[in-house]
């Protein structure tokens, strides 16, 4: 069956990705097909080795090779930036806690792909502080603070995932001073590269309350109903300093 290039294409790629392609069976009931099959999968789990380094770290490179192979057969990319596969890596993770045991293997992976969509966002605008100059406190309390798309950040209730990331992905050991306490992360991006923070709990609801498009008055408000003891100018100059908004707009 002769096909348009660009629907060859198409059944191509279902057929690389164990899809149906009944156009194309003649060619894929061929044994040198899987091949190319392999290959591809091949690429997918170097991909996700990649874009999780410390689930390697924390599980060993047999346990990775093995469920990273499962999951690019089960979920194989949408998107042809490799750096953005494993969106649902940690979900993942989740399903197969029974087998590794790690109840916060998930959360770190979640870590791990915050960065590479850090890493790989478009580069928006950042707030000067130029622009603050001359406000009326009115005029800040009314304004909304959006976060920019190089920005990511999470509360773990129940691990400290951020210090579990940290170790893993610098290659420290885990102390057993450390304390075994939520903690929240706060990852940025600009043209220097990612950086990454600790953030309360009081400032992750104040960024969440930001990207749901709440004024800079009823996210702080927001924030300290969290965590009532919460320092708001501290935590506005630190993500200030970590280029987190975007410019300022209004209602």
């Amino acid at each position: 069956m002769n096909l348009p290039l660009g629907q060859f294409q198409d059944a191509f790629i279902d057929a690389l990705y164990r899809r149906p392609a009944p156009q194309l069976q003649d060619l894929t009931g061929q044994a040198a097909f899987a091949v190319y099959r392999n290959t591809v999968l091949a690429g997918c789990v170097d991909a996700l080795r990649a874009n999780f380094p410390s689930i390697e770290i924390l599980v060993g490179p047999d346990w990775m090779q093995e469920v990273a192979t499962a999951y690019a057969n089960h979920s194989p990319p949408d998107d042809p930036r490799l750096i953005r596969y494993g969106a649902g890596f940690a979900e993942f993770l989740q399903q197969l806690q029974a087998h590794h045991g790690l109840p916060y293997l998930a959360d770190v992976a979640r870590l791990d792909f915050f960065w590479c969509e850090v890493f790989s966002a478009d580069q928006d605008s950042c707030l000067d502080l130029a622009e603050l100059a001359g406000m009326t406190a009115s005029d800040l309390m009314h304004s909304h603070l959006t976060p920019r798309q190089s920005v990511r950040w999470q509360w773990f209730e129940t691990h400290p995932a951020l210090s579990l990331w940290r170790c893993s992905r610098e290659g420290q050991p885990w102390s057993e001073a450390q304390p075994w306490v939520a903690e929240g992360a706060l990852l940025s991006g600009n043209r220097d590269g990612v950086s990454h923070q600790p953030l309360e709990i009081g400032g992750c609801a104040f960024l969440d309350a930001c990207a749901a498009g709440h004024s800079l008055e009823t996210a702080s408000q927001l924030a300290q109903q969290c965590q009532p003891d919460l320092d708001f100018n501290d935590l506005l100059g630190r993500l200030l300093q970590a280029q987190v908004f975007r410019p300022l707009s209004f209602t």
